[in-house]
């Protein structure tokens, strides 16, 4: 499979061979979910918490003697039988991310960009180079490319002019080869890619 490369005036420029692990990769959706979840799971803050009868304020004092009044024993009035009383079992914070191995984390996005290429939606530049950071600058290219909808840019970290035009813009994002996720990969429906990155990417993905 071949994909066009092209230059910011969206004119053809040569030709790029994808690699046959990726061009021949089949849609993974359990493998991808598993992945999303992970994500989600990472950017939960976990900072809920329940006060348990050790927390709740009140005297710990016992209120009536153990034996002899007919009544039901009782401790202390921070019980959690009592009406303002601590919580049982109530969640407390915690870390709710957890890592999945990094051959899901390949076999997935392989799957997303796999099925993005089939689709018409990745766009590789020959270059990605504004002069300065201006949001207009990257407007222009998105109107140039014809693309509406939500886009990914992707280049490496050091293009700093692309990241500060691109980060104002509500439909598009900018991301790193190593930053690349699923999550990303699924929300943005088109790829603005540089071709070095194109490179890099497809490297890391064809392992």
């Amino acid at each position: 499979m071949e994909i066009n490369v092209i230059n910011m005036k969206n004119e053809p420029v040569e030709k790029l061979e994808l690699p046959e692990i990726i061009a021949s990769a089949e849609a993974n959706p359990p493998l991808v979910y598993e992945l999303v979840r992970q994500y989600l799971a990472g950017g939960r803050q976990g900072t809920h918490a329940t006060k348990t009868r050790g927390l709740v304020s009140g005297s710990g004092r016992k209120l009536w003697k153990q034996k002899g009044t007919g009544r039901a024993r009782i401790g202390s009035i921070r019980s959690p039988l009592w009406r303002h009383g601590g919580t049982v079992f109530g969640p407390q914070p915690r870390d709710y991310s957890y890592s999945v191995p990094s051959k899901k984390r390949i076999v997935a996005l392989r799957s997303v960009l796999a099925e993005k290429v089939k689709s018409n939606s990745v766009f590789v530049i020959d270059e990605i180079s504004f002069e300065n950071p201006k949001s207009k600058t990257a407007l222009e290219l998105l109107k140039t490319l014809q693309l509406t909808n939500r886009t990914l840019f992707v280049d490496s970290r050091n293009n700093k002019n692309l990241q500060l035009s691109v980060r104002n813009l509500p439909n598009a994002k900018f991301s790193s080869v190593a930053a690349l996720n699923v999550m990303d990969a699924l929300k943005y429906r088109n790829f603005v890619i540089s071709k070095p990155a194109f490179a890099q990417l497809t490297k890391i993905l064809a392992r």
